[in-house]
């Protein structure tokens, strides 16, 4: 069943939760009113088109006056699609069937973001990265425009440890893909791993520092190495003892450091609110 109608008692469970399933378009329209009984049959027929890859959730602005407000209706006929759980977009009045064809159309994930989810799906539950790579590749296949595929490949990439390879694969990315904030954090995360690669291990660095605590050097490359390995607090616990220790060792690139932590973890979260006032603390 492609088309629902829906009132304020099933609203949550077919439009909020099933949209975390497929894209939910809701019309709120009224029997007295002409464009929407023009509106409604267009939407019907695309709905039995599309054979599920949405659903129709029909809406009586005036039965339901409660969902109709909540939802800011002012005129009917009111299309919102809700993807996720969220309203995503929207049109009011009565559009011919190309451009509604077309809205759904935006909605709706191509066959190779499709496969870009799968991928993402399937490495977050089971860090199969291979399995996630193969993927990722057919859907590049299907889109190479898609240059989301090709960041989360390269995200992939530099968790395993094959940091040239992700490197390379994100100077592909259009200029305006290489000024996302992701896109940076990845970067960053390539030029610890970087410096990290040439440092003596974990260990070997922990026993320099256990020998003499004042050994800043081997602080500096354990904070990289911890940062490569995304743990992040044992690397912000290194670089502000750093700090607290001698605040001008190597141009102040402890602080330096810690700022680019900060912005590898996109400048928000307990961890970056927590460490920015223990530095000021050390820096004041």
């Amino acid at each position: 069943m492609y088309s629902v109608d829906v009132d304020t008692a099933n609203f949550n469970e077919v439009v909020i939760e099933g949209s975390k399933k497929a894209p939910v378009i809701v019309d709120f329209w009224a029997p007295w009113c002409a464009p929407c009984r023009a509106l409604k049959p267009v939407l019907e027929k695309l709905a039995a088109e599309y054979q599920g890859r949405f659903t129709l959730a029909k809406i009586n602005s005036d039965e339901n006056q409660t969902l109709a407000i909540q939802y800011g209706v002012r005129g009917i006929p009111n299309v919102k699609a809700f993807v996720d759980g969220k309203l995503a977009d929207e049109f009011s009045g009565a559009l011919p069937e190309a451009a509604v064809r077309e809205f759904i159309d935006r909605l709706i994930p191509s066959p190779a973001e499709v496969l870009r989810l799968q991928a993402t799906a399937i490495y977050r539950k089971t860090g199969n990265a291979q399995q996630a790579l193969e993927l990722l590749a057919q859907a590049s296949a299907m889109d190479a425009g898609n240059e989301t595929v090709r960041i989360d490949s390269a995200e992939i990439l530099i968790d395993s440890g094959k940091i040239e390879e992700a490197r390379r694969l994100l100077e592909t990315l259009s200029p305006l893909a290489q000024m996302e904030e992701r896109v940076a954090a990845l970067k960053a995360r390539i030029e610890f791993a970087a410096s990290a690669s040439s440092a003596p291990d974990a260990d070997s660095l922990r026993q320099r520092i256990a020998r003499d605590a004042n050994d800043l050097e081997a602080r500096l490359q354990l904070a990289k190495l911890c940062v490569a390995n995304r743990d992040y607090a044992a690397a912000l616990d290194e670089l502000l003892e750093i700090v607290r220790r001698d605040r001008s060792f190597r141009d102040d690139i402890a602080r330096k450091t810690m700022l680019q932590v900060f912005s590898l973890l996109g400048n928000q979260g307990e961890l970056v609110s927590e460490y920015r006032k223990r530095l000021a603390s050390a820096m004041y």
